[in-house]
């Protein structure tokens, strides 16, 4: 792990206790130019662990608040007519401020505003009034939901949650960390001690090196193998896309670089298959009817695929 990354840890860990491999992912995505999910209940440290990544990388910040009464305008913006000038005057949206975007509680407003998201997601950029105005490098979104007191929400569609490079859980914290949480608390917020570790320029240096590591046509396979095998799964209905293979290619690349290698090896793509998988497939009805879940199918699926290298 090389210095910068081990920096961005110890600056993240002083708010999340106890919960690298979850702050360690997260990172990964971004480093991978890729959104992130945080699918989980209240009170775990979703927005928090939002918020000390973004200190600790140095990036423009924007948060908005997902509300029914929350419009697409609201997010990438407007319109408006100057008389002075006689021409229509393009008002920014939240989008076009941000390097990293929180969006909190996303199911919690309309499809419609859910959906003015896809565009900036997938292509940096957003259309208003027939004119494209780009985003800034790096543009990434850091979304938040949970499913406690579902009155008013709104599920996301199968071709949001694509835009999501890794859905991921942060989960309750350990008794060790859950006593050093309420201790950190008694006088001060943890947040006001994280410090800026890099730089923006750095962090964009990062992603550039991270998409560099090399991964070989062994590797490729093995995904490819994957995501064949998802597709031909009998507990699935919708198996795994070529935009989600890509996907994990993305994120093992990214895995690697963390671990501070230049190069993808298999264990790479298993420790990130599930995360970035899990809400790309659709279970069948037979699958449902037995309680499986994703995770336990594409854990399967794991075992069942011969890895590279395995005699």
């Amino acid at each position: 792990m090389n210095e910068r990354i081990e920096k961005i840890l110890t600056e993240v860990q002083k708010v999340i206790l106890g919960k690298q491999e979850v702050i360690e992912k997260v990172l990964m995505a971004m480093l991978a130019d890729g959104h992130v999910l945080l699918d989980d209940v209240p009170g775990v440290g979703k927005t928090s662990l939002a918020v000390a990544l973004n200190k600790s990388l140095g990036l423009d910040y924007q948060r908005i608040q997902f509300t029914p009464d929350v419009m697409p305008s609201d997010v990438v913006g407007y319109s408006i007519y100057d008389k002075n000038s006689g021409t229509f005057r393009y008002m920014p949206g939240t989008v076009n401020r941000a390097n990293l975007l929180l969006v909190d509680e996303i199911n919690r407003t309309s499809s419609k505003t859910q959906s003015a998201l896809l565009e900036a997601m997938e292509e940096h950029q957003v259309t208003v009034d027939g004119n494209l105005y780009p985003l800034q490098k790096p543009f990434l979104v850091i979304a938040t939901e949970n499913h406690v007191g579902t009155a008013g929400t709104h599920l996301l569609p199968h071709a949001q949650l694509d835009r999501f490079l890794v859905r991921l859980t942060i989960g309750y914290p350990d008794y060790t960390a859950q006593m050093d949480i309420i201790r950190d608390r008694k006088t001060a917020d943890p947040m006001d001690t994280v410090c800026q570790a890099v730089t923006k320029e750095e962090f964009l240096q990062m992603q550039e090196e991270a998409a560099r590591v090399t991964m070989n046509d062994q590797i490729v396979a093995y995904i490819t193998d994957l995501s064949i095998a998802s597709r031909n799964h009998p507990s699935v209905e919708l198996g795994i896309s070529p935009r989600g293979a890509i996907a994990v290619g993305r994120m093992a690349r990214a895995c690697a670089y963390v671990h501070g290698r230049d190069y993808v090896i298999p264990a790479d793509v298993r420790e990130v298959f599930c995360d970035v998988c899990t809400h790309r497939i659709l279970l069948s009805q037979k699958a449902k009817a037995a309680r499986q879940t994703r995770t336990e199918v594409l854990q399967a699926i794991l075992a069942d695929v011969k890895e590279p290298y395995e005699k």
